[in-house]
Parts: structure tokens; sequence; C-alpha cells
């Protein structure tokens, strides 16, 4: 089998680097002038029409470095300041400047002066760096550059190039014009637009290929890399609205994210998540067997909320799907809503503000009580129920708690073992309990009998954990003094009349499922959730996982590492070694956690593997999802 020969031709500025050399060089000379920010502009203006084609090169780089006001004293500065500016998945992938040495060089309408010293640690010597060079004045000011060179002039690289005459195919790889017309020229057999750093339209429409990094390069080339799979074929699909900073986080390291603001039906998300391999919803979106049976590639399931009940929790699990929520990123905003709910109804506040909105002064205190010294009743005591405690308490209540778990109680709170005894001592009764389908009607008519004459109920946990019919009969008698309702049995899925036999009550204060729908919230919540999304994908973490076993673990370095999800059935940990065995494979690290379904083993191995291991564990009987992560 005869392989062709390839060459890699790296172009420099905003490739290598993330930045524009020159335009660093204009933020250190031009340090004390009064007109920095014009003429820092001006330089980039004229950059950029250089980089499209719209003025000649030899022209942008004359009026560049008049601007510019340089030393040579300035570069050792700028050489500084480009080291820390390296591409990120440039330098991720530094192993492949190393190992490909010999057919790797850099063609740049840049200045050698500063290219050679930060392609040095990238193992690119100064022979194979083509880049202009500039003229000093006998007091080191930067005066010009070397006309003579074909690089300081239109479609200098085409020149350089052919000059060179290079055997074997030629790669080019770059952002501009000056990069894609080596291939429209015909000196070069492909060319890849690189955006990592920045995305020109007219560079991407001249491409054989878009590079968003240079993992991607690698992937398409089947050359070694950092990452089995380029992050920017990783879709990733967000419904309803979700904060942007949750796109903004996932697109930064690296994703292809698309965003929806709406729920999607059943039929609607079948077909949108055939080519997605994370899913992000919130409470509106019910990821259904039938969803699940179409999605092939999906890795990821994340609730942005708390509530996963919209997800079909078992279906996921059967095909390695993990799944992650929100349980923390709310708790505040939901606390602080019952606190000022409670208030609210005891002052009834509601029934005050809808006379005076119709023209009544009725100022009278009939009704109207302080919390203070009040029995505030907290049916489950988890992360909001603790939390809520210790801020009544500190408004003055007296705090009583039921919760089926032993939990401990916070501050002066007081353990109830029996739901009815707290029923009956409450003055408020407030739930946040779990959606267990065993909670549905969880308080309905008897625990309602149970509750205190002249008491208020808060619910602001799921809607089918109150008896509705029980609950509008009770405010309507006089047996309840009021209710406030956030959580209803069934919601719409968007927009639009919605009916509930509480409405027109005068004691009551109903919300459209807003508890945690504050702008804090939102914003931690969209950074929590695709810090699991990021650490699952990234190095397979599936710590605080909905349903799954959770493994926590450093990433390595020289290493690979495989992931393999299986049913947890006896003999597989032993297949998957023996294969490993067989192909002489020594392992680094090695990972299980199990639940009574599925088993997760991460492999972390020191050495290169023959490419038929991978085969053969994908082969294991009872293997659900194998992925190569690095």
């Amino acid at each position: 089998m005869i392989t062709t020969k390839r060459n890699y031709i790296f172009d420099f500025d905003s490739t290598l680097t993330r930045v524009e050399a020159l335009d660093v060089l204009a933020e250190i000379t031009l340090q004390n002038n009064p007109n920095k920010e014009k003429i820092i502009q001006e330089i980039i203006d004229i950059t950029n029409l250089g980089i499209d084609g719209e003025i000649s090169f030899t022209e942008s780089l004359e009026k560049r470095i008049k601007l510019l006001n340089a030393n040579q004293s300035d570069l050792a500065n700028l050489v500084s300041a480009l080291k820390k500016q390296v591409s990120a998945s440039i330098e991720r992938n530094k192993e492949f400047f190393k190992d490909f040495a010999d057919d790797i060089y850099v063609i740049s309408c840049g200045f050698k002066e500063f290219i050679d010293p930060i392609v040095a640690a990238y193992n690119i010597p100064s022979d194979r760096v083509f880049a202009n060079t500039f003229e000093f004045a006998n007091d080191g000011k930067i005066i010009g550059f070397d006309a003579n060179n074909p690089l300081s002039q239109h479609n200098g690289k085409i020149k350089c190039l052919k000059d060179m005459d290079l055997e074997g195919e030629i790669q080019v790889i770059g952002d501009g014009y000056s990069d894609y017309v080596t291939r429209k020229s015909g000196v070069a057999h492909k060319f890849f637009a690189y955006t990592e750093n920045i995305s020109r339209v007219k560079t991407t429409e001249n491409a054989d290929h878009i590079a968003p990094n240079l993992d991607e390069f690698l992937y398409v080339n089947k050359l070694p890399r950092n990452i089995s799979y380029p992050k920017n074929r990783i879709k990733i699909l967000l419904l309803e609205n979700v904060h942007p900073d949750a796109f903004t986080k996932l697109s930064t390291d690296g994703f292809s994210v698309e965003t929806v603001s709406r729920s999607l039906s059943e039929d609607e998300l079948i077909e949108k998540i055939k080519d997605v391999h994370v899913l992000g919803i919130r409470s509106k979106t019910n990821v259904t067997q039938k969803v699940v049976d179409a999605a092939d590639k999906l890795m990821v399931v994340s609730a942005f909320c708390i509530g996963t009940k919209q997800i079909d929790l078992e279906a996921c699990k059967e095909k390695g799907i993990v799944v992650f929520n929100a349980p923390y990123s709310n708790t505040r905003s939901v606390v602080e809503l019952a606190i000022g709910e409670i208030i609210m109804l005891m002052r009834s506040v509601f029934q005050r503000s809808t006379e005076i909105h119709n023209g009544q002064w009725n100022k009278t205190a009939d009704g109207s009580r302080e919390v203070r010294g009040k029995k505030l009743g907290i049916v489950g005591y988890g992360n909001i129920g603790k939390q809520l405690s210790i801020l009544a308490e500190g408004l003055g209540m007296d705090v009583y708690y039921y919760d089926v778990e032993d939990t401990l109680a916070l501050g002066n709170a007081t353990k109830v073992s029996k739901l009815e005894d707290l029923l009956a001592i409450s003055d408020v009764v407030t739930l946040h309990i779990d959606d267990n389908a065993a909670n549905k009607n969880f308080i309905g008519e008897t625990e309602i009998s149970q509750m205190k004459d002249g008491a208020y109920l808060v619910n602001l946990s799921r809607g089918f954990v109150v008896d509705i019919k029980a609950l509008a009969a009770a405010l309507k008698s006089g047996k309840l003094a009021g209710a406030a309702v956030d959580v209803y049995p069934e919601e719409p899925a968007k927009n639009g009349e919605f009916l509930t036999e509480l409405k027109g009550l005068p004691n009551v204060i109903l919300t459209p499922h807003v508890g945690g729908s504050t702008e804090e919230a939102q914003r931690d919540i969209a950074d929590f959730v695709p810090s699991k999304i990021m650490a699952y994908i990234n190095s397979g973490n599936t710590v605080d996982a909905v349903n799954f076993p959770n493994i926590r673990l450093p990433r390595q370095i020289k290493s690979h590492r495989f992931l393999h999800i299986h049913k947890n059935v006896p003999g597989i940990m032993a297949k998957i070694n023996k294969i490993l065995a067989k192909y002489d494979l020594n392992i680094s690290g090695q990972y299980l956690s199990t639940d009574p379904k599925v088993g997760y083993v991460i492999t972390d191995l020191d050495k290169e593997y023959n490419k038929e291991v991978i085969d053969k564990l994908r082969k294991v009987e009872g293997t659900i999802k194998f992925r190569v992560l690095y």
C-alpha cells in the first residue's frame, strides 16, 4: 500500500495563536498614547481589510507599521504576551507537532521575529517558518519590512508554496484570504478554515472543510489527537428557554449548541433528537420511552430544574443515557417565595390588595396576624425544608418538621414522628416533598381534616401531592384560612388559559410554577447543569447523576480512557479484562460502580492500543454503550 506524504501548512495569527500579533503589539507600543483606542481600532480595521482581501497585503502592512510606532525592544514583551495566547486546541495537541515535525510548516504574513520564539516550543524550527522580517533604524525603531520577501506582497503565500516545491499532498490551515487563495490557485490540495478564534464568511465559504479547532482537523485526517472525538461534533439541544449562560458555557467549551425557546411535543422531539448527543430541558418537555428509542446518539439528558418526573429514567438507564438535574440551585428562590407567601397569607395581603384595586378602603386588622410566635410545620426536611427552617426561625416562628427519613434538626427545629401530629399543631403547613408517585394526594381530605381550624397550606413541591378538590372545599368552608399554590396536578405545556378549582377564591395565592424561577436561580442552574454535562462528556464523571452509578475520578495525562456501560450481570468485568490482557494492555487505573440494573466501568490505559480492542469491547455480551474518551 502506497501512502501519500502530507504536508501541513499552518498560518500563525488567529490560527496558532488566538490573536493578531500586530494588534497585540499595538497595545504595548501605544500604552501611553492618548489616542490609543482610536489608533488600535484603525489598525484592526486595516488588518481585517487585508485578511479579507479588500486591500493588498502590502498596503495593509505598510499602514499598520506606520501606526504602530514600535521599537525592537518592544518585541520581547510581545513574545511574552503571545506565549499566553496560543490557541487552546493547539496547546492541547502539542504531541502532534512533536510526532509529525517533519511534515509541519508555518507560512505567515506575520514576522519571524515574534513567530520563531513561539513555534519553537512546538518543535517547529526557524527553517520551517516562512514569514516576513522587520527593518529597523539605528535606534531600533521598526521602520518597515523586507519588500523583496514574497510574503510581504499580495498572494505571497502562493508564491512561497510554489518556491518550496513540496512533494506530496499540501493541506493549508488558516483563517483568512491569503490562506484560502492557495487552494483556489491550485498550489494547495485542501484548505481548512480554522474558526476556533475567528470565523470569516469569505474564508469558510472557500474552505474544503471548516475546523472549529485542531481536534477536528486531526480527526478528519485520522491523526493522533488528545481527545478521540472533537467536541464540535457533539450536538447539544437546549429547550424551553434555558438561561443563555448555559449556551455560553457549553459552546465556549467547544460543543455545538442549538437552543429552542419552547418545549417540544413527543413527535417533534423524536424528529429533532436523532443526531443529538445531549438534551437539556426544563419541566414541560417529556422524554418518553419513544423519544429514548429514537435517540441513537443520545448520551445525556439534563433537567435544568429539580424535578425529573418528565424523564423516563429507567428507559434512559437501559440505553446508557445519564440523567442530571439541578437539585440545589434554586433552593433559595423557593424558600424566599415560601417565606413571602406565608407572610402575605397571614396578613391577608392579597385580599386587601384586591379590595383597593376595586376602589375599596378596608383598613382592618381582622384576619391579619404576625408570623412571629406561630408554629410552622414543614413536610419534607430536605435542602429546601432545612433552609426554610432556618429563615423561618429567624423571623421568630416555632419550627416543626416531618420527614420519612431520619434527618438532623437544624437550629431549634423540632422533629415530629407522625404527620397527623405535625398537622394538628401547625398554624402554617408548607410542603417540600419529592415527585415519588407514592406521594399522590399525600395531603387529601383526611389530612386536611387533621389540620388546625384556620390554618394555612403552602404547596411549592409537586402538584399531585395535594387533592385540589379537598383543598378547595376546605377553603370554601372556612376550615382553612388560606392557601398558596405554585404547582398543579396538570400544567399546560405553553402559556394560555389555565383552569383550576382554586381560581377566584379570595384567600388563595396562585402562581404558575415559578418557585425556582428567579434570575439568580436560573443563572445558578445554567452554571451547575452544564458543569455536570461537561464533567461526563470530558472525563466520564457521573457524580450527581439521577439514574446512574456515581463515579468521580481525575483526568489522566499520558493515558487512554475507555468508558464501558453494561447490564449488571455476572462476569462482565472478567470479560473486559480478559480482552485487555489478550491485547497486552497495561491498566493504570480501573473504576467500577454498579446499581441493580447497570454497571459503569472506566479503564485508564498507559500505552497505545490495537484498534481491534475497541471492536472486541463493544461486542462484549451485555454492553449498552462504549466510547473512547481520549
